[in-house]
Order: C-alpha cells, then sequence, then structure tokens
C-alpha cells in the first residue's frame, strides 16, 4: 500500500471515530473534578487523537503535555488513584473507547522536583502497573476499562519517598498493529500530585518516554486477530515495593510540605485547573464598577483556560458578574452580592487558612487541592455567544491525528518482521460491529 493511500485511508477512519482522553483523577475514590491537576490538549476538537509517533515528546504526557497545569493534587502513601478515560472529555457522550481498540494499559510515575514546571519528557520514568490479556476472562485491559465505565485503578507503592511526581496511565490500541506500515495508538496523560510519605524508596528501574517503546517492538506489532504466542506489554518490569533502598535526601528531608499547585482561601468556584477569587468588597459606585471589571477579567481566563472537558463553571462565575455589573447599574453599589459563597453546591474546600495568614500573601502556602471537590461539576448550559468559548466534542469531526512521517519512515528503514500475522486487513476501524462477549465479565481494574 503506498504511504499516501495510507495516511488518506486512515485519516479517513479516524474522522468517524471518536478516540480516548484521561479526563478525571480520583484519589481514594474521591474525584478531584474534572481536568483538575491533569494536562490536556489545547485543542477540544483534536483532544482524543492518539499518539502514533512513538519518538516524540507527547508520548509522555499527551499532546500539549510538557506545559503543566496550575494545581497539584495530595495523596497520601498508598493512596488508590483512579484515572477516567471517555471518548467526549466532556462526558456529553457515553463511552470510554471504542469496542475495536483491544490492547493493554500501563500506569508510570516520574519523582520531579515541580510537578507543574517539570516537562515530563525524558528520563526517570517508572512503571507501578500493566496488564495485557487475561487469558482467564479472554479479554484485553482496555475491555475491562470499558465494562469498568472508563476508570483504571492503582494503588501507589507504599514505599515511595515523598514528594512530587507525575502519573501517567496508558492505554495501547493495537487494532491497527498488524498493518503494513503498523499503526500502534496510544493514549496517555499525566496528573499532578503532591505524595505524602514516610516511604524513602526511589526505584532504579526507569526509562526515557520517549524511548521506551520502538516501532519494531513486538508488543506494538502484535496481532489482536490472529495472536501468536503470549503477549508482553511494553516498557519495563513493574516495580515492586521493596525493590529500591535508594534515598532521595531532598525528598526524605524536605518534600513533605506542599508548596505548589494550592487553592487560595478566597476561592468560590473552580473549573477544571481555573480558580475564581472573590472580587473586592465595596460601598462607592467607583468601587462596585472596579469590582465587575475584576470579576469579568476572571471570567474571560475561565473560558480561556477550560480544557477540553468544559467551560459549564465559567457560566456560573459569568452570571456571578452578571450579578455584580446589574447591581451597580442600578444603584445597589454595596457589596459583592453573596460574598464568598461558594459558587459549586456541595463543594468542599478543606483546610482553610484563616483570613490575614500567610497563606493569602503567597501561592506557596495556599490550601492543599486535595479531595477539594467531592462531587462532580453541576451540569451548565453553554456559555453566551458573547463569551469565548470551549467546543463541544463531535464523534464527527476527527481526522489522523498527525502524518506520522517518523513513525513511517522508521518502520520502512528498520524493515521489521511481525510476529504475528498481518492478513486481517478488513478488521479496521470501520468496523464498529465486533462481537465482545466478554465484555459482561467482572472487571478487574
Amino acid at each position: 500500500m503506498q504511504l499516501t493511500t495510507f495516511i488518506y485511508a486512515l485519516a479517513a477512519v479516524q474522522s468517524v471515530t471518536a478516540h480516548s482522553l484521561f479526563t478525571t483523577l480520583s484519589v481514594d475514590d474521591v474525584s478531584q473534578g474534572d481536568g483538575v491537576c491533569v494536562r490536556m490538549p489545547t485543542n477540544p476538537s483534536t483532544a482524543t487523537y492518539p499518539l502514533n509517533d512513538l519518538t516524540s515528546d507527547s508520548m509522555a504526557c499527551g499532546f500539549d503535555g510538557t506545559k503543566g497545569v496550575a494545581r497539584v493534587c495530595s495523596v497520601n502513601q498508598s493512596a488508590k488513584l483512579s484515572f477516567t478515560f471517555r471518548e467526549s472529555p466532556d462526558g456529553s457522550t457515553p463511552g470510554a473507547i471504542d469496542v475495536s481498540h483491544k490492547g493493554p494499559c500501563a500506569v508510570y510515575m516520574k519523582a520531579v522536583s515541580s510537578a507543574i514546571n517539570d516537562k515530563g519528557a525524558g528520563g526517570g520514568w517508572f512503571k507501578i502497573f500493566d496488564e495485557g490479556f487475561d487469558k482467564t476472562t479472554s479479554q484485553w485491559c482496555t475491555e475491562k476499562l470499558m465494562a469498568n465505565n472508563g476508570i483504571l485503578s492503582v494503588q501507589v507503592p507504599s514505599d515511595l519517598a515523598g514528594g512530587y511526581y507525575l502519573v501517567r496511565p496508558e492505554l495501547l490500541s493495537l487494532h491497527e498493529s498488524d498493518k503494513s506500515p503498523p499503526n500502534p495508538q496510544f493514549y496517555a496523560g499525566c496528573a499532578q500530585i503532591f505524595l505524602t510519605s514516610s516511604g524513602t524508596a526511589v526505584p532504579q528501574d526507569t526509562v526515557n518516554i520517549p524511548g521506551y517503546v520502538s516501532i519494531t517492538d513486538p508488543s506494538v506489532l502484535y496481532s489482536i486477530y490472529a495472536p501468536k504466542g503470549d503477549y508482553v506489554t511494553p516498557g519495563p518490569a513493574v516495580y515492586k515495593v521493596g525493590a529500591s533502598t535508594k534515598v532521595a535526601a531532598m525528598q526524605a528531608s524536605t518534600a513533605q510540605t506542599q508548596t505548589e499547585g494550592l487553592l487560595p482561601e478566597n476561592v468560590v468556584l473552580t473549573n477544571a485547573n481555573w480558580w475564581g477569587v472573590e472580587v473586592a468588597s465595596y460601598s462607592t459606585e467607583a468601587g462596585c464598577w472596579s469590582s465587575s471589571e475584576a470579576c469579568w477579567a476572571q471570567s474571560t481566563t475561565c473560558y480561556a483556560q477550560a480544557p477540553p472537558t468544559g467551560s459549564k463553571n465559567c457560566k456560573l462565575w459569568e452570571a456571578k458578574c452578571q450579578g455584580i455589573q446589574d447591581a451597580c447599574s442600578s444603584g445597589n453599589y454595596n457589596g459583592p452580592p453573596n460574598q464568598g459563597k461558594s459558587l459549586i453546591a456541595g463543594a468542599v474546600y478543606s483546610g482553610m487558612a484563616a483570613a490575614g495568614s500567610s497563606a493569602t500573601k503567597s501561592a506557596a502556602t495556599q490550601v492543599p487541592v486535595s479531595s477539594t471537590i467531592s462531587k462532580p461539576m453541576p451540569t451548565g448550559t453553554e456559555p453566551s455567544s458573547a463569551t469565548p468559548t470551549v467546543s463541544r466534542m463531535s464523534k464527527q469531526s476527527f481526522a489522523t491525528s498527525q502524518p506520522k512521517t517518523t513513525l513511517q519512515k522508521l518502520y520502512i528503514a528498520a524493515a521489521p518482521t511481525p510476529t504475528s500475522s498481518t492478513t486481517s486487513s478488513t478488521n479496521n476501524d470501520e468496523d464498529d460491529t465486533i462481537d465482545d462477549t466478554d465484555d459482561a465479565c467482572e472487571p478487574k481494574i
């Protein structure tokens, strides 16, 4: 098949197929909120595209993943972390990933000095979980993920040293891996966490991402239609508790206090990694209009920073600003209305600093983010046409994620011999009627 023909065919296939995106982190079964502490692509219309170029820095934390987000979630020693994957990042349609997208799952971690500033790409990554094909249930890990509402859960190794980490869930779909050229499709993202732990272990068996897998590896050329031999997951072995005795001096001694990614004490609303703080009190006309302007400025930032999971809480903030503006217009110069009231129904902000404390003066001493959102964000309407918007995802709007020039050249130059059959040319994304009779099995994710 000609390379250009393959790329055009792939574009046609992906244009009608929603893929998947890691959208939500939960800590000990408490959702941190859609997009909170999660690095995501900035373009909603391409957010669920697969990672095809195995040499790209995007392999580490996804598209646009070299840039950190403003919040870091607090995690306790041995905590359970859960990662939600969705076909539609904003949850407007159900589903985690297409039923044809079968393959393994993995979770990696990387100790960093700053969860916000570290680019992710590079060395230091170690694996804490993986699962390929389960012979007992005759299911791939992604099939279990689908049956479990798109949620993959793991436990943080109990002996890890405290400090900042990036946590990277990964899905690999093998439904196009036996083609020529092959098209393994990775879906990965990163959550930013701060681990409070008495452990001192720093895993030594680490890998570079990108670099831990190549287009010639059997793990990405395996045929799920005509399997030959047992499947071996890509990457290093899973880290085992007690396997490392090295102590990181900085982590063990000074990194037990979180100093970044924290909520300020006067937050009244959040939308993913944006937060809105109460505007200044006023009792004059000038003060009223000044606070109105400050409120609308925060609204603009909310919409501009909204990730693919949506901007519904920006609409709530917009209503707050409209209320202040209306009060100013009517001559009511005492406010703001409902000063300091949380705009999130059921929201819990734990550990708020006392007024006048140092927490109000520096982001380095603000309130930890862990478990700040105990319930899902309320459903809201789309922003008004006068405000910046974030487009909803559409299953009909996808095209190929990238030309895969590097991937194709590497494959053709290496001329690998696949370890599995490549005769299943009729199995592709256009067939969405694959019979997954094992989906009813109890997921073990």
